[in-house]
């Protein structure tokens, strides 16, 4: 399943860059976001997270990319192995590629609040290094999109999610073989829509919505999952003479229920609401 993913990744990134090459319009960013209340799962601690992020989003004449990687720097208070003052380190990559059947088809495929209709299909790959877990996860998600008829971009996708990972316990030094999880659904909605209330603002974020996964690695029970993260972001270009939509800064507030599948009965860890402040710049 590993080589599987790993050769999938390559593939679809292979894919992203020919299609970046012949895009009819691109937007990449550097991102920068901190917050003092992330939680993770059998902690009690709240967790000062420095998360620095790099995004490329682009469309072509079928279709469109999304890629996104997140550097996530913690507090020690999520310790980066058994007895360590420093804080662990995280890299999670996301890519998303949504073909339009309409435009590969020719066919007006709109209805109703729909403008399209897409077939979505792309990876989630994450290393971590922490005291307790120190993720290794792998996962290929694919299934039909909606593309709603609103200002910016409003994408609803129902997809199918193929998980696996290979935890590793620094307190016990015990590392638990690559584990596949049930193949299991996600509702996810992604959104960046523009508004002005006098000043130049978009309210954008995501929402998955996700079913259990059956047994997890040590035959425990694992719980739906919500995640939803939003921000209101303020274009601050103009003040400082640079190009529309170039600067931006913002707030944030994520809500995670059930960590990565993990109950939060009796594990207050499991669930994270994190506000946070975010700034970007676009090139």
């Amino acid at each position: 399943m590993s080589q599987l993913v790993t050769r999938t990744a390559v593939v679809l990134l292979a894919s992203c860059t020919c299609a970046a090459q012949a895009a009819d319009w691109s937007d990449t960013s550097i991102g920068y976001r901190y917050g003092t209340r992330f939680a993770e799962p059998f902690n009690n601690s709240d967790i000062t997270k420095n998360i620095v992020n790099l995004s490329h989003v682009s469309g072509y004449k079928y279709g469109k990319n999304f890629f996104n990687v997140d550097f996530l720097m913690s507090s020690d208070d999520d310790p980066s192995s058994a007895g360590a003052a420093s804080g662990a380190h995280e890299a999670y990559v996301v890519y998303r590629h949504t073909l339009d059947l309409g435009k590969v088809s020719g066919a007006n495929l709109a209805f109703g609040p729909v403008r399209g209709v897409g077939a979505t299909l792309g990876f989630d790959y994450n290393s971590k290094t922490d005291a307790g877990y120190n993720s290794k996860k792998r996962m290929v998600v694919a299934g039909p999109t909606l593309m709603m008829d609103v200002p910016g971009f409003l994408d609803v996708s129902l997809l199918a999610l193929w998980e696996s990972n290979a935890p590793f316990n620094t307190y016990t030094n015990v590392a638990t073989p690559r584990y596949r999880y049930d193949t299991h659904a996600m509702l996810t909605a992604a959104w960046g829509i523009p508004f002005n209330i006098g000043i130049p603002l978009s309210f954008e974020g995501y929402a998955n919505f996700i079913a259990k996964k059956g047994k997890d690695e040590f035959g425990g029970d694992t719980a739906r999952e919500t995640n939803i993260d939003m921000q209101v972001m303020y274009d601050a270009s103009a003040v400082v003479g640079a190009a529309k939509n170039t600067f931006k800064i913002g707030v944030e507030y994520q809500y995670w229920k059930n960590k990565f599948g993990n109950s939060d009965k009796n594990n207050p860890g499991a669930t994270a609401r994190t506000p946070m402040v975010r700034a970007e710049y676009h090139f």
